[in-house]
């Protein structure tokens, strides 16, 4: 059973920078794609960037430029480095996994295992 991990929300001002991560302890991710998705109150889950499992990322547009994605197979982790963050970034992040997810785009139908949440609040 895939069970996923995420770690490393908070507050922060604007500007600033965090960095999620999101671990499936004891099972093998090298295979998956995966991919963060966040949530805003009132709002419909939005992807933010996602990652095949050969490496390659897309991006939201809204996240071009001042986010990162990456994974580390070996700790079987995968990481969201968010720079830049403004109000609207202001959400309930999960990151997610499936097989073959991100060959087309970032889209929560790819994917059929997904972490608990993570708050992320960005104050002006």
């Amino acid at each position: 059973q895939l069970h996923l991990v995420e770690s490393g929300g908070g507050l922060v001002q604007s500007g600033g920078s965090l960095r999620l991560s999101c671990e499936a302890p004891g099972y093998g991710l090298d295979f998956l794609g995966l991919g963060w998705f966040r949530q805003a109150p009132g709002k419909e889950r939005e992807g933010v960037s996602c990652i095949t499992s050969g490496g390659t990322t897309k991006y939201a547009d809204s996240a071009k430029g001042r986010f990162a994605i990456s994974r580390d197979n070996a700790k079987d982790t995968v990481y969201l480095q968010m720079n830049a963050l403004q109000p609207e970034d202001t959400a309930v992040y999960f990151c997610a996994a499936g097989l073959a997810a991100c060959n087309n785009s970032i889209s929560t139908a790819e994917y059929n295992h997904w972490g608990q949440g993570n708050q992320v609040t960005v104050s002006s």
